[in-house]
């Protein structure tokens, strides 16, 4: 075996809680949507076998298994492989990351690709709970999007993980070129017919790198004005909060008892392991990201070398700025004397300025006890990011 590069770090450190959560990321999709700029390859499943034996390789440099209470398998397309592949994939994480407490293991999944075989798999795997990148129930819109379901194969796949699974989170996206109110609204109600135990509400972003960003720029695909995408985001909190759901950060909403246990990991501040290629982890107050080439993270991993591409130690500050802004995407926001407790910074004094002039701009609700945003706050919350970021 090859030597294990120093990936992890090994020593305890007490200052840090051991993680209790781990990502994998699986890189392979059967082809790149227009506005996607994630750490993905398509159309090269002839190295998927090579993907499963270096992220083996990678896990081992564990050197012991880690207990977590949350396991997320995101991508690209975990549910793109191979039965086969899958198969061997799953079999690595019962002894890497062996579940403890209330364990979540979520397999991201596209709706095109859920079959009964694949569903029996996922379940001896002990998945119990699957992310479907559904996105629109609209032919229209989901070819603006260039997704490859339809209402057949949305419906299929819904019930498959209900009956499977029994825990069904789903995604949808709004602000899409040519999209109308009325047609989110559709979504909306569509959505709530599947009874999924969570919804994710994300606005299309087109980012630099991605293939829309020019056609975007030279106005060959249109851009929604400001004031429809914040209708539509006001649409969407009213909708599913009438049918029961709780919103509970930014663009997410879930029936009680559902949150997503692993994205409050990140949100709170928590480590979390990961592996694979793009893959970020923050372990002992350090965070390192691999290397986004497919191609290079293989080449690296066995090879015997680290695929780390990018590695830095945060400062206690930098980390509770960041503790800051997670914290706040949580409807419910931060207590501030936990958060004095658990960071060593007092949120008001960190804040400075910046957390002042939002305050009197009715933006966030500031008492003795808490920290929040507001409904206007909601409304700009990724404005307001940078300047708490900033030193």
């Amino acid at each position: 075996m090859n030597a294990c590069p120093a990936v992890y770090p090994v020593t305890h450190n007490p200052r840090f809680e051991t993680p209790r959560a781990a990502y994998i990321h699986v890189p392979f999709c059967r082809h790149r949507c227009g506005y996607c700029n994630f750490t993905l390859i398509a159309g090269r499943d002839d190295l998927i076998d090579s993907y499963v034996q270096a992220l083996a390789l990678e896990l081992s440099w564990l050197q012991h298994p880690r207990p977590v209470e949350s396991l997320y398998v995101g991508g690209g397309t975990p549910s793109h492989l191979p039965l086969r592949q899958q198969e061997h994939l799953l079999a690595l994480f019962p002894h890497w990351f062996p579940p403890a407490g209330s364990y979540e293991f979520t397999l991201e999944a596209n709706p095109s690709d859920v079959t009964d075989e694949l569903l029996d798999t996922w379940q001896r795997a002990g998945v119990n709970r699957v992310s479907l990148g559904i996105q629109s129930f609209q032919a229209e819109k989901l070819a603006v999007l260039e997704r490859d379901h339809g209402r057949t194969e949305i419906r299929r796949a819904v019930e498959g993980v209900h009956g499977a699974i029994g825990n069904l989170a789903i995604d949808l996206m709004f602000g899409v070129p040519g999209e109308t109110l009325a047609a989110w609204c559709h979504d909306l109600q569509a959505a709530l017919f599947q009874q999924p135990q969570h919804i994710s509400v994300y606005g299309l972003t087109i980012e630099r790198g991605s293939r829309y960003y020019g056609l975007v720029r030279r106005g060959v695909l249109p851009a929604l004005s400001e004031n429809l995408e914040r209708d539509m985001y006001v649409q969407a909190m009213e909708t599913l909060i009438a049918a029961g759901y709780e919103h509970y950060e930014v663009s997410n909403f879930a029936l009680p008892g559902y949150r997503s246990r692993h994205n409050e990991t990140y949100w709170m501040g928590r480590g979390y392991y990961a592996a694979g290629p793009g893959a970020s982890r923050y372990v002992a107050g350090r965070r390192e990201t691999n290397h986004r080439s497919v191609v290079g993270y293989l080449r690296r991993v066995l090879g015997g070398t680290s695929p780390v591409a990018e590695s830095e130690y945060l400062a206690p500050e930098d980390a509770a700025r960041e503790r800051l802004v997670f914290g706040l995407r949580r409807l419910e926001g931060l207590d501030k004397p936990r958060f004095l407790d658990e960071t060593g910074f007092d949120v008001d004094s960190l804040g400075g300025d910046a957390l002042q002039r939002f305050s009197a701009l009715g933006l966030l609700e500031n008492t003795g006890q808490h920290l929040r945003l507001t409904r206007a706050g909601l409304l700009i919350s990724d404005a307001l990011w940078p300047e708490l970021l900033r030193r």
